[in-house]
């Protein structure tokens, strides 16, 4: 008995939102969903259905997806969908390497054990196994007939690590520009490469996840297959349409009354609830402070100071996140703004600052009260000229830097580090003024806190020729 002739109702088993990639004209999907089944890994329909269209090739026997991403709330079978998926690739599809990928160690962890469960339970498949890789960091399924299907957790770095004949990117809310930019150069010399995105409903940040969604429900891409299980933002927490239209398990293995409890658990939070229930992508407008059409138009890829910038430096308060800036004026007069380097930490924070004073001559700009004064120490033993703005001048370079945008006297480069920090930001008071919120922003803001201090130091005379700290004040600015 399938789902679909189950008496009580379940969720769709059919996405909201779908893009099918042109020429489709045969699926592997009947095999896959047999040795799933054979592996004991009995399909939901809509896993079955998506199955099949991911494995949808063309005239040529390529796959006529290069991209699949499947987006719906946590809980329904993606884990299951991606299952299926690999053990096609290992045992059928002829995928020498296939990467399976998570933002986290314990999810990707998590995943390996399931997969490797499915294949010690299955002795025609088990009899095929060459080596079951275990250790911390290099789990992976080796084949006697070559194929390898590796886990990883994604580093914030570089995603060429990552290059496989097929690629799955889990947790796709998490996923970079900056990986996807190392990432997809190292495909083109694959074969019949794909890569897989499965994710819940994207946040403000996601600016990868945000692109796609906006791909797939938009259509038109030859090379794309999408299937989201989601729903407006015009819907309420407490429509059960919404719910049954976004969760395909509903009524199989998610209940009415554990979203009906879920919800009152997250009455004061709705929008969690609409993004993570009811598949509601948050809105990608700017705290409610810059718009993002303003700061688009500002955009120059050819921008550049012209002379010596004055640099500054952020870190998060957990200290996951640092983030250098630059500003300066270009040879029009029009300030110019960006980010010099965001890496994760603050190990390598006071050498890279050492590097770039030395060579331009300049000095660096921090707020002592913020994560970043526990690097005036250090700082100062590199030899960095280090100047310090009060919260009242920081505040005002907040303003500022508003101004300028609205004004439009600033340029940039269109930094996807920026633009995330720009999506996510929120503010808070201090007495008459405002501040860039650390606590009510969910995006990393550091890229964003050291352009606003660069962009008002450079305004400023400093004399810091003769001084390791200066104290600043932007009253007048």
């Amino acid at each position: 008995m399938t789902n679909l002739e189950l008496s009580v109702r379940v969720g769709s088993q059919r996405p909201a939102f779908l893009t099918l990639p042109e020429r489709r004209v045969d699926s592997a999907g009947a095999e896959a969903v047999e040795l799933a089944a054979l592996a004991g890994l009995e399909l939901d329909d809509w896993q079955a259905w998506s199955l099949t269209e991911m494995l949808a090739v063309d005239a040529s026997g390529q796959w006529s997806a290069f991209e699949a991403g499947i987006v719906l709330p946590r809980q329904n079978g993606k884990g299951g969908l991606l299952e299926a998926r690999q053990l096609f690739g290992l045992f059928l599809g002829r995928e020498r390497l296939a990467v399976h990928t998570a933002h986290e160690f314990k999810t990707c962890f998590e995943h390996f054990l399931r997969v490797v469960s499915l294949i010690e339970n299955t002795p025609e498949l088990e009899a095929k196994v060459q080596r079951i890789r275990r250790g911390a960091g290099e789990q992976a399924i080796e084949l006697r007939s070559g194929e390898r299907l590796r886990f990883l957790a994604r580093s914030s770095g570089s995603g060429r690590g990552m290059s496989g004949d097929t690629v799955y990117l889990d947790e796709a809310f998490a996923l970079t520009p900056e990986i996807m930019g190392a990432l997809l150069p190292t495909l083109s010399a694959r074969p019949n490469p794909q890569v897989v995105y499965t994710s819940s409903a994207p946040r403000v940040g996601s600016l990868v996840l945000q692109d796609l969604v906006k791909r797939g429900r938009a259509g038109g891409s030859s090379r794309l297959f999408y299937a989201e299980w989601g729903n407006t933002n015009s819907v309420a927490p407490d429509d059960r349409e919404a719910w049954y239209r976004a969760n395909p398990a509903l009524g199989i293995r998610i209940t009415e009354e554990f979203v009906e409890a879920e919800l009152e658990a997250m009455r004061s939070m709705p929008q969690e609830f609409l993004r993570e229930r009811c598949g509601v992508p948050d809105s990608i407008e700017a705290g409610g402070v810059v718009s993002l059409d303003q700061w688009n138009m500002l955009a120059d890829l050819k921008s550049s100071i012209d002379g010596p910038p004055v640099f500054a430096v952020d870190v998060s308060p957990d200290r996951e996140w640092s983030s250098i800036a630059a500003a300066g004026l270009r040879a029009d007069g029009l300030p110019h703004v960006e980010v010099v380097e965001r890496r994760p930490g603050t190990g390598w924070v006071a050498g890279r600052l050492a590097e770039l004073t030395a060579k331009w001559s300049s000095a660096v700009v921090l707020d002592p009260s913020s994560p970043s004064g526990a690097l005036l120490p250090e700082l100062r033993s590199a030899g960095v000229t280090v100047v310090e703005m009060t919260q009242r001048a920081h505040a005002q370079a907040c303003g500022a830097f508003v101004d300028a945008i609205r004004n439009e006297q600033l340029r940039h480069l269109g930094q996807p580090s920026l633009v995330a920090a720009l999506t996510g930001a929120h503010t808070r008071q201090s007495g008459d003024v405002w501040l860039w919120s650390r606590v009510a922003s969910n995006v990393d803001i550091t890229p964003l806190v050291a352009v606003t201090l660069a962009l008002a130091a450079s305004h400023t005379a400093v004399a810091t020729e003769h001084s390791d700290s200066v104290f600043v004040s932007l009253d007048d600015y």
